[in-house]
C-alpha cells in the first residue's frame, strides 16, 4: 500500500498561501494555529524568513508545518557559563562551525514542533510523510545556503517516531527546554492552594495580599498602552539570559487582533503606573502563558505570582482543563504544583565533516536542565 502512497511535497513562503481551515483541521484544538502563525509572519521578526510545507494528494492537505530561516549563533540558547564558554573557544578558531545560517522545522515563537496530519493517516504513511517533509526541509536549506538543519523542541510523546525519521539523515539529538503544565483538576483556588506545601501555601496567601493594591485588566487589545508594554516586554527581554528572536509590537497587536476571542492580554498596574502584561491564549481546553513582561518594580508586588492566580482564575472561569506555562523559571513553577514535560532538538550540519564536529560538541549545546532536586519534587 504504502507504494502507491505518493503525495505531493511543496514549499511556500506565506502561510497564506495555505486554506486555513484546511490548515487548522491538521491542528484540531492547537492554540498557536494558522492565525497566530499569520500574526507572526506578519509582525516583521528581524533575521527571520518563513517557509511551510506541505504535504498534500489529489488536492487534500495531508500534512504540514512551519520553517524559519535564520542566522543562528550556536551559543544563543546557552546559559552563562562553561557552555557557552566552549561554543566561544571554538567559534574564535572556526567561526563558521558556531555562527550558522539554519534551516529549522517549527517556529521560534510556538511552544513546541508544529507538525499536523489529516485524520485517517497511519502510522507508516505519517512516517513516510515525515521523511519526505524532512527533505524538503534539507532542500530549501541547499536553496537558502543553510549549513546547519534543525527540528525545534520534539515533545517526548513524539520523539522516537522522529528519531526513526532523523536517523538515517544523521542528525544529532540533544535535550529541549522542557515546558511546564498545570493540570486544573481542581474546583476552585482554595482547593488549589489546600494541596501546596504548608510553607509554600502560607507564602501564596502572603503574597496574594498584593492584590489590596494591585489593579488587575483583563483586554483583547492594547490601545494606547502598546508603547509601555514594550518597554516593559524590554526591560524583561534584557535581564533574562536566554535569547533568541526579538519581538515586535506588531506581534503582540497582531496576535490580539488575529485571534480575538482566543487572545488576551492581562494588564497589573499600581496606581496609574503599568507595571507588568501576560500574554494568553486560548485553545483546546488549554491556557497557554506566551509572555509575561514586567518591571524590576513589579517583583516587590509580587506579580509574578499574582499572574499565576490570575490565570488560575480564567482556567476556572472558562473550564479549561491545562494551564501551560512555558519554559524557564521551573523553581517557582514547580513549587506551584506544575509538571515539566520534556523535549528535544534534532539538528545536523550538511557539510559532513563539520556534521560530524558537532557530534562532538552535541552535548554542550543542550540547554540547561532543571535541577535533580526539582525534578524529583515534582515527579
Amino acid at each position: 500500500m504504502l507504494d502507491a502512497f505518493a503525495p505531493s511535497i511543496r514549499v511556500v513562503d506565506t502561510i497564506g498561501q495555505i486554506d486555513r481551515d484546511a490548515w487548522n483541521a491538521l491542528f484540531p484544538g492547537e492554540p498557536e494555529d494558522h492565525d497566530y502563525l499569520a500574526a507572526v509572519e506578519a509582525a516583521g521578526l528581524e533575521g527571520f524568513g518563513w517557509r511551510y510545507v506541505v504535504a498534500e494528494l489529489d488536492a487534500r492537505l495531508l500534512a504540514a508545518a512551519p520553517v524559519f530561516i535564520t542566522r543562528y549563533a550556536l551559543e544563543t540558547t546557552l546559559e552563562k557559563g562553561a557552555g557557552r564558554a566552549a561554543v566561544r573557544l571554538v567559534g574564535r578558531v572556526l567561526p563558521g562551525l558556531t555562527t550558522l545560517r539554519l534551516a529549522c522545522l517549527g517556529s521560534p515563537c510556538t511552544e513546541t514542533v508544529q507538525i499536523g496530519w489529516a485524520a485517517g493517516l497511519s502510522p507508516d504513511q505519517r512516517e513516510v510523510l515525515t521523511r519526505r517533509m524532512v527533505a524538503a526541509l534539507d532542500e530549501t536549506a541547499r536553496v537558502e545556503r543553510c549549513g546547519l538543519v534543525a527540528v525545534k523542541d520534539v515533545p517526548a510523546t513524539t520523539a522516537v517516531a522522529w528519531a526513526t525519521a532523523l536517523e538515517p539523515a544523521s542528525y544529532h539529538a540533544v535535550p529541549g527546554l522542557p515546558t511546564a503544565e498545570l493540570v486544573i483538576d481542581f474546583d476552585s483556588v482554595e482547593t488549589y492552594l489546600g494541596r501546596l506545601s504548608p510553607g509554600t501555601r502560607k507564602d501564596m496567601r502572603r503574597k496574594l495580599r498584593a492584590l489590596d493594591h494591585v489593579r488587575v485588566e483583563v483586554r483583547r487589545d492594547l490601545f494606547d498602552l502598546e508603547d509601555q508594554v514594550m518597554a516593559l516586554y524590554a526591560g524583561t527581554r534584557a535581564r533574562g539570559d536566554l535569547q533568541f528572536e526579538t519581538l515586535t509590537a506588531a506581534y503582540f497587536t497582531g496576535v490580539l487582533r488575529r485571534m480575538s476571542e482566543r487572545a488576551l492580554c492581562v494588564l497589573y498596574f499600581v496606581g496609574d503606573e503599568l507595571l507588568a502584561a501576560n500574554l494568553l491564549l486560548i485553545g483546546g481546553g488549554v491556557l497557554l502563558d506566551k509572555f509575561f513582561c514586567m518591571s524590576a518594580e513589579g517583583r516587590r508586588h509580587n506579580l509574578y505570582f499574582l499572574s499565576w492566580f490570575t490565570n488560575l482564575g480564567l482556567c476556572l472561569e472558562r473550564g479549561l482543563g491545562r494551564y501551560q506555562s512555558g519554559q524557564a523559571a521551573y523553581d517557582n513553577k514547580l513549587r506551584l504544583g506544575s509538571r515539566l514535560l520534556p523535549t528535544r532538538l534534532y539538528f545536523r550540519h550538511r557539510n559532513p565533516v563539520a556534521n560530524y564536529l558537532l557530534r562532538w560538541i552535541a552535548p554542550l549545546l543542550a540547554p540547561t536542565q532543571p535541577s535533580a532536586a526539582f525534578r524529583e519534587a515534582a515527579a
